[in-house]
């Protein structure tokens, strides 16, 4: 899985820093009601840090790695001021602000050096986890942070209530520059070098030489639940994850309830959420326990084969601190193995949405516009008097139904705007795939065609996609988000889609909703989702435009509009960041 999504990434080279909302204290949210007007501030900004006994200047915000914790209630408003002051150029669901959610030129042109961008906004509809992240070129892989969606004032969670809340930040650390790794790979076309660590909260742990200090410490008390928030911020690679001698009950994905189970051990995707219910132990167990991470693993490309792990440490009583923490059992969990393509899909087929009358969950019955996207990697032939790293020495090359995508420098929303699209893009991306054994053997043709090609929906479409993995340069799990939308994961399965037996087995009644999904390694995975959110969006490696657009201002001196939000005259809270 991770050589393609890799080349993927590599496509979309900027920064995107959407649905943000950023208190650095959960207490103050407590004193706050219902629907008031938060205004924040994000400064990026180079600091060195030390990991693996290696210091490098890496980007971060507010001074903090990983980034400040952000947090909101539903029915907020937030305006969070970004500053650029790094230099290279900076950029989940925004409903009705379609203008500033998603990349760079396909929504609008990056925040430059020196500058800044106001996002203004409202949550609607979310609670639980997300993330806020960059979304230029490799710089996500140090400017990432958590984001706490709480529920509206008197409104309960549909579970027991926790007696603290922790965020849980998967990530990696690279030795070397990203931004350099990922250039060489662009140059090249080869695979990305992987990174030289996992992390827990921007910390590799004691399984790694040099970072038994480095080991990011839980400390709980007995007889009482935990609500973490799972993120998985790193580059490229699903993850396994588990606490040795503890279950927990997963409650909520991609800031959506779902029908509560327990487990030991789960699998969360690149930019994938999940809010898990710890219960500590009724009794003090004089041991600890290591919290572990390490890759899911598909596909032929290289990957990181270590381990991150962090420390589950209970709080020692009065009576029991006879002993040293030094002379306490640790205990390590199993985690699956790399390749347990059989636990993800077990996993994966018991999150259903909670499709109660408070939480529905809204199918599209209807469907208008059936797609069908091949998710594979190809070639491209290498350029004259270069030197390429793959297949034969070509270049790899991700593409979607034979298209790999050419990143406009004009931004798409503002050619859509304008009625000028002609030389930026072509409404013309074909929405079905010549039939073949997408599984089987593949062709012996593997070139990809390049190309800016949209799909077109007219506003309040109903879709269904169908995302079939391919075999041609070997099968693999990707993990797809799409910007703008939560969509129903009706169904997955493996080998070939079957479009008259397969649609007989969707499940219409309780599906899971998320806003990112894993093509399974050669198998397929069906999605529904409203096109009821305007703007141009980005699906895999691939746009998707939505109705119209709102010119609210353009930024002299650039080659493409950075959209404003309309300026709002409710100033009701005032909260900063320190």
């Amino acid at each position: 899985m991770a050589l393609l999504s890799s080349i993927h990434y590599m496509e979309t080279l900027f920064i995107a820093l959407a649905t943000l909302f950023l208190i650095t204290d959960l207490s103050l949210v407590g004193a706050a009601q219902t629907g008031i007007v938060r205004h924040y501030k994000l400064d990026i900004e180079l600091k060195n840090v030390t990991r693996l006994c290696r210091t490098r200047s890496i980007p971060i915000v507010n001074g903090q790695f990983p980034g400040p914790r952000i947090v909101a209630r539903e029915g907020d408003r937030l305006v969070i001021k970004v500053v650029n002051h790094i230099p290279n150029n900076a950029w989940n669901r925004q409903l009705q602000t379609g203008w500033a959610d998603g990349p760079a030129y396909v929504t609008q042109c990056p925040i430059q050096t020196g500058q800044s961008y106001v996002y203004n906004f409202t949550i609607v509809g979310q609670r639980g986890t997300l993330w806020w992240h960059a979304h230029s070129s490799w710089l996500r892989s140090t400017i990432y942070g958590p984001i706490i969606i709480l529920p509206k004032r008197n409104v309960p969670y549909p579970f027991t209530k926790p007696y603290k809340e922790v965020p849980i930040i998967l990530g990696e650390w690279f030795n070397t520059d990203p931004e350099a790794i990922i250039s060489q790979a662009l140059q090249t076309g080869g695979g990305p070098n992987v990174s030289d660590a996992y992390t827990i909260n921007g910390l590799p742990g004691p399984l790694y030489n040099c970072s038994k200090k480095d080991t990011f410490k839980l400390k709980v008390k007995q007889g009482k639940t935990y609500l973490l928030r799972l993120i998985n911020a790193a580059m490229n690679d699903e993850l396994f994850f588990s606490i040795a001698n503890h279950t927990f009950t997963i409650v909520d994905v991609d800031a959506v309830y779902v029908k509560p189970f327990e487990t030991d051990k789960m699998v969360i995707a690149p930019g994938q959420t999940s809010n898990v219910l710890l219960n500590t132990k009724p009794y003090y167990p004089k041991a600890t326990f290591f919290m572990e991470a390490r890759p899911y693993v598909t596909g032929l490309g290289t990957f990181d084969n270590s381990t991150t792990s962090g420390i589950l440490q209970y709080e020692t009583l009065e009576s029991e601190k006879t002993s040293s923490i030094k002379n306490l059992k640790l205990f390590r969990p199993i985690l699956p193995p790399l390749n347990d393509t059989a636990f993800v899909t077990t996993f994966t087929n018991k999150l259903r949405s909670l499709a109660t009358p408070q939480f529905p969950a809204n199918v599209p019955r209807n469907i208008d516009r059936h797609l069908f996207f091949t998710v594979g990697l190809g070639t491209k032939p290498c350029p004259e008097n270069q030197t390429c790293q793959g297949p034969n020495g070509t270049m790899f090359a991700a593409s979607v139904n034979n298209v790999s995508f050419v990143q406009p420098t004009t931004a798409l929303l503002q050619a859509h705007y304008f009625g000028q699209s002609h030389g930026v893009y072509t409404p013309d991306f074909p929405t079905s795939a010549a039939p073949f054994n997408f599984t089987g053997t593949p062709p012996n043709n593997t070139v990809v065609n390049n190309g800016t090609r949209l799909v077109v929906l007219p506003f309040n479409t109903s879709v269904e996609l169908v995302m079939q993995d391919t075999s041609i340069l070997g099968a693999e799990s990707h993990p797809l988000h799409l910007h703008g939308f939560n969509f129903f994961v009706v169904a997955q399965g493996f080998g070939n889609y079957d479009p008259n037996k397969d649609p007989k087995n969707f499940n219409l009644v309780d599906p899971v909703e998320r806003n990112t999904v894993g093509v399974p390694s050669g198998g397929w995975v069906a999605i529904r989702f409203l096109a009821d959110n305007p703007g141009v969006y980005w699906s895999v490696a691939h746009a998707l435009s939505l109705g119209s657009a709102h010119k609210l201002g353009i930024e002299d001196g650039l080659d493409c509009i950075r959209w404003e939000a309309p300026k709002s005259e409710a100033t009701s809270t005032t909260i900063r960041s320190s």
